[in-house]
């Protein structure tokens, strides 16, 4: 049996994040959002703080390196840095979500690493800072629909094609980049390639305007005639490996995103739980639903839907820890909670009224926030539809 509480080895982490989160991440949070676009220099510093944690192993491995899959152990049981990591995520983006996308050297790209790199890309792109390039123009949730193609020439891979909404994309070192080898073999020839900011033929065509995450820089980015070394394919380049490879990914990374709607939810929920007792609303967890105000059965049905997405995100870290197969529980968790944080935070708005609606607290940008965590790394549709599949046992061509 899984216990979900949080292990006893991570408690004094988990608060160490916390408190990086209420000192720092949230006392800035108004500011970055108000000034999109501009580095948030404070990270540089927390930055530097976590790599000396991870260098000497106190934080376990958390953060967005630290979703590489190893094997289980003997007795079966391992609570490592797949938890850690979701664990930390929550309590930073309790702070703020739009800053712990900016973290550098904790990209979605850096996940994508982590997840699917051999040792020796491992070793050669530590400390780098990755995004992640998978949307185009033209396709969105279907990622096996890709245009951006990668040719063999020689000893580099030629990149041709346009990504957006790549997280980070102005301000990281390296872009992790979806191309495929032949567009007439469908997603099979699917490949993730590394590719360094300076490289001739990969620009920045722009910085996008957003409704949320607005201290973390969107970035629309043009490959033309790219040529990276052929070693920065991550993974293999054997096309009969197929998609498989390249969406172990997204196993890692969803229950990550999932832990970024779960901290921001949470926040809302304490937030508003506060500003309701100031009103005069008590929320009392020894009497049923149906003999308190409307306002608290509503935030004991918020804090049910919470508890429900916090669970699922815990149970697929901790089976991606064990070596478990968890691209079910890792898109259920993702659904969950991206659906839960956007009902959550937009709820707790109505809840507290003005105060909610104004920018005299931060419940509303957490509404605006919390939408994009119900879209990137899968949209809800798309989510609904893998956990659709996998429980019917139907491949993608017969549940489209």
């Amino acid at each position: 049996m899984i216990n979900l509480e949080v292990p006893s080895k991570f408690r004094a982490f988990v608060n160490q994040a916390h408190q990086v989160a209420a000192e720092m991440l949230r006392p800035n949070s108004r500011r970055y959002d108000l000034a999109e676009h501009e580095y948030p220099v404070e990270l540089d510093m927390l930055a530097a703080m976590v790599d000396g944690l991870g260098a000497s192993g106190t934080s376990s491995g958390a953060g967005a390196s630290g979703v590489r899959r190893t094997a289980a152990a003997e007795d079966g049981v391992v609570n490592g840095s797949n938890l850690s990591s979701v664990l930390s995520i929550m309590e930073m983006c309790w702070g703020d979500v739009g800053l712990l996308l900016s973290m550098p050297r904790q990209g979605l790209g850096n996940s994508a690493i982590a997840s699917v790199a051999s040792d020796e890309q491992l070793k050669r792109f530590e400390g780098v800072w990755a995004a992640m390039a998978i949307t185009e123009p033209g396709c969105g949730s279907d990622s096996a629909n890709i245009q951006t193609t990668a040719r063999l020439d020689g000893d580099h891979y030629v990149l041709d094609g346009e990504k957006i909404f790549v997280t980070a994309g102005g301000r990281c070192d390296a872009v992790v980049v979806w191309a495929t080898l032949d567009k007439s073999l469908g997603r099979a020839a699917i490949k993730s390639f590394v590719v360094m900011k300076d490289t001739p033929g990969m620009t920045v065509e722009r910085l996008e305007n957003k409704l949320g995450i607005r201290a973390s820089d969107t970035a629309t980015i043009r490959f033309e005639n790219c040529r990276v070394p052929r070693e920065n394919l991550l993974g293999t380049a054997d096309i009969d490996k197929g998609f498989a490879g390249v969406m172990q990914t997204f196993d890692n990374t969803r229950p990550l995103v999932a832990a970024m709607a779960v901290g921001c939810a949470r926040a809302s929920l304490e937030l508003t739980r506060d500003l309701l007792t100031e009103a005069g609303i008590q929320v009392d967890y020894d009497r049923p639903t149906h003999r308190q105000p409307a306002a608290a059965a509503t935030f004991l049905s918020m804090e049910a839907d919470w508890e429900a997405a916090y669970l699922l995100t815990l149970q697929a870290a901790w089976m991606a820890d064990n070596s478990h197969p968890n691209s079910l529980q890792a898109s259920m968790a993702k659904a969950k909670a991206g659906r839960v944080a956007n009902d959550i935070t937009l709820r707790c708005v109505e809840l507290t009224s003005t105060l909610g609606y104004s920018e005299h607290e931060l419940l509303e940008k957490w509404s605006r926030d919390s939408k994009i965590l119900d879209i990137f790394e899968g949209t809800q549709q798309i989510q609904q539809l893998i956990v659709a599949r996998r429980l019917l046992g139907k491949t993608s061509a017969e549940l489209k």
